[in-house]
């Protein structure tokens, strides 16, 4: 009987293993078109963890290991061992990969996509419509992919490694603050003709600078009254899959409390004067009592303001032209940071009011600065 081969730590060896004399691994095989390969690790157990999946991938007709695989397939690969992804991001994502699966680019085989074709298929996108930041969400997708198959030794070179804005113009919607002016037009008219039903809601937003999931996922035991401020703990979220769900803040720098001025205070004193008692509150992941109910009286979600401001804003534009720019949840929380920005409050407190994870994002929003603005900081200096 063959004595069974063994490595230098004298375990035995598969079928197909040999230990190499710097003391790597390798394991050859046949692949779906019949020629030789190989895999290669620096210990057994790595090795051992890709022949499994070279097993996989052979029972699915599929060849990694050769860069045979499909780019749709290699995406499908990398997330089946992702797993430290939002939930909200991953929406996202998915939205991605979708477009990847259908694109005629998704059938490519890896080992095929040259630099140049990663250029060429992210121009076409852009031409067929798409923005510069739904291009971002795609290479944010295939990027770390192919880095994967890079690290695995199945390509060379990463094509998706490049800066976008190199390639593409910067095409993305710019949000302005509203101007004082603006501020006090928009909340009286939806004082005179939105029936009251968001009022409060529109107010809060422009007073804290909240992200909208943040607003609907306070419940009544965050707010204080009495301490007038207010503690950012989660997200209520929905989708068309998952009704309700709670998520944590977007960065942990989301957890914070926020003091309420004297606008906010009232408002929320209304919403919860007028808040009714439903018969069953609303249970979404343990949390309940949430502060913003719709007339069923279920937990308001994004969508309802986002609606109801899309409605408003036709209604103002017929009845007053195009003199008011696009007013949005996110346009509300631009106008906090530039007010308080404008107030002379320091970057740092600023950032932690915004719940931002770098101080860069706030310093971005500074560009929403008037003329006017900056005359007044620039005469308080000089003169």
């Amino acid at each position: 009987m063959a004595e069974k081969r063994k490595d230098k730590r004298g375990r035995v060896l598969r079928a197909g293993e040999t230990q190499r004399k710097d003391g790597t691994y390798d394991y050859r095989y046949w692949d779906i078109h019949n020629k030789r390969r190989s895999i290669y690790a620096k210990t057994l157990d790595e090795l051992r963890r890709k022949e499994e999946d070279v097993r996989r991938d052979l029972a699915d007709g599929i060849d990694y290991t050769a860069g045979e695989i499909t780019v749709a397939e290699l995406v499908d690969r990398y997330f089946e061992i992702k797993r430290n992804v939002k939930q909200n991001t991953m929406r996202a994502y998915g939205t991605a990969i979708k477009r990847i699966h259908e694109d005629e680019f998704g059938k490519k085989r890896i080992r095929s996509v040259r630099l140049s074709d990663a250029k060429k298929w992210f121009v076409s996108l852009h031409d067929k419509g798409l923005k510069r930041n739904t291009i971002t969400v795609v290479q944010s997708v295939v990027r770390p992919a192919f880095e994967m198959a890079v690290d695995d030794d199945i390509i060379r070179k990463n094509p998706f490694k490049f800066k976008l804005s190199d390639l593409l113009p910067d095409d993305s919607y710019k949000r302005n603050a509203l101007s004082e002016a603006q501020q006090n037009k928009y909340l009286q008219f939806i004082r005179d003709y939105g029936n009251d039903n968001y009022y409060d809601d529109i107010v809060i937003l422009m007073e804290t600078g909240l992200r909208v999931s943040e607003l609907y996922g306070l419940t009544k035991s965050d707010l204080d009254l009495k301490g007038r401020k207010i503690f950012v703990r989660r997200q209520l979220c929905r989708t068309a899959e998952q009704p309700y769900f709670i998520c944590p803040p977007k960065t942990l720098s989301g957890i914070r409390n926020i003091p309420l001025s004297e606008a906010a205070y009232m408002a929320f004193r209304r919403v919860l004067a007028s808040r009714p008692t439903p018969k069953v509150e609303a249970l979404i992941n343990g949390c309940s009592g949430f502060l913003f109910l719709d007339k069923d009286e279920k937990p308001k979600v994004a969508m309802h303001i986002e609606n109801y401001m899309r409605c408003m804003q036709r209604k103002y534009r017929e009845i007053y032209g195009n003199d008011m720019p696009t007013v949005t949840p996110h346009v509300l929380r631009h106008t906090f940071c530039t007010n308080m920005q404008q107030t002379g409050i320091d970057v740092k407190s600023l950032q932690y009011l915004m719940g931002h994870s770098n101080v860069s994002v706030t310093l971005d929003i500074y560009t929403h600065n008037s003329y006017e603005s900056v005359e007044r900081a620039f005469r308080a200096v000089v003169c």
